[in-house]
């Protein structure tokens, strides 16, 4: 392992011993804001820290066992000296590997909460049904994980679905495995309304925001105008009985969201500004680095037929990742929520990503 890792390592575990002392002060301890953050920085710190611990007790087996066969003569304690070295060099080789990753530069919206836009594309009432369908699938993956889902705000299509649907989901890491998500999602099946069984093509956009707050985006009250109109949708007998929706229009830049979902146009104003919040967050990424902050730009395209990261095709009970060339048979499973193969690929295949660009600098 190179010096530069080592001290890098050397400096984390210092702040960690810091950060413990620092969680025996009774000053700190009456302040729970700052030991949420202390501990927040612990954990992060904490599995690096523990595989430097873990090799440097390689090192030491490595540099004990090298000892006893320069040294020893007894053929027996020889050849268990010779297995040990092998067994900890092939250790300490993995958890270098694991080290260099660990420490490779993280997504910053990682730990956030998302919000999550679905959208029926090209195909008129299918892409809207399948976007139903979108919506059910990671209902159903939220649930798997213990995640928490708000709708805020959706257009239900006659035909069934939605022509548009935005909900956020809170929980453990989301925004790290939902990310990737984000782009034109395409079903290839026979739809309700065709009556010659003939497949149709159809697509539905998926858009992941992480969620941001006021301090991380400042907006200034004077820069935005606020409607106030009837809510459309399904939302109890409050619909269409008072101005509760609410739509809100950043000046500025022009972005705008609206909320019709709540049960009050405070509620409505809450979830608008927090949809805001995020779709300038995102725009701002984007202007900041074009090649890679596109979350929606770039992922989404226009949602044509033939810009796809993923298919569903329900003859064949099979769905494929066009980005890393994954194929399952099981798209019943896939939309029953069990997504997590798919995802799970994605991040290895970032990992490797991030690992090859810093082999090449």
């Amino acid at each position: 392992m190179n010096s530069k890792t080592l001290e890098a390592l050397e400096v984390m575990r210092k702040r960690i011993n810091q950060i413990d002392a620092d969680l025996q002060n009774e000053e700190i301890l009456r302040d729970i804001k700052k030991i949420t953050e202390l501990n927040k920085e612990r954990s992060n710190l904490e599995e690096p820290v523990q595989l430097l611990v873990k090799f440097e007790t390689n090192v030491n087996n490595i540099k004990e066992a090298r000892e006893i066969l320069e040294n020893e003569k007894d053929a027996e304690l020889r050849e268990m000296a010779k297995a040990v070295l092998e067994e900890e060099e092939a250790k300490t080789s993995a958890i270098e590997s694991d080290i260099d990753l660990i420490l490779m530069p993280k997504d910053p919206n990682d730990d956030k909460n998302v919000i999550v836009e679905i959208r029926g594309a090209a195909g008129g009432d299918e892409a809207n049904i399948f976007a139903g369908d979108l919506f059910k699938m990671y209902t159903k993956y939220c649930e798997k994980n213990n995640w928490k889902i708000d709708l805020m705000d959706s257009s239900p299509s006659e035909a069934g679905g939605f022509s548009q649907i935005s909900f956020m989901v809170k929980g453990e890491k989301v925004f790290s495995k939902l990310k990737f998500e984000s782009g034109s999602h395409r079903v290839q099946r026979v739809p309700k309304t065709e009556s010659k069984g003939r497949i149709q093509t159809s697509t539905a956009t998926v858009v992941v925001l992480p969620e941001v707050s006021d301090i991380e985006i400042d907006i200034k009250p004077s820069d935005l105008r606020i409607d106030t109109y009837r809510s459309g949708g399904a939302g109890g007998q409050h619909v269409n009985t008072t101005d509760s929706a609410v739509r809100i229009t950043h000046i500025p830049t022009g972005v705008v969201a609206s909320s019709q979902d709540g049960r009050s146009q405070h509620d409505n104003k809450d979830i608008a500004m927090t949809m805001l919040r995020a779709r300038i967050y995102e725009a701002e990424l984007e202007k900041q680095n074009s090649e890679t902050a596109g979350m929606r730009k770039n992922a989404v395209g226009t949602g044509a037929r033939s810009e796809k990261i993923r298919t569903y095709n329900y003859a064949q009970n099979r769905v494929t990742d066009h980005r890393i060339n994954l194929t399952l048979q099981k798209l019943d499973q896939v939309m029953e929520g069990a997504i997590e193969e798919f995802i799970s690929e994605l991040i290895n295949n970032e990992q490797k990503e991030k690992v090859a660009l810093h082999l090449q600098e």
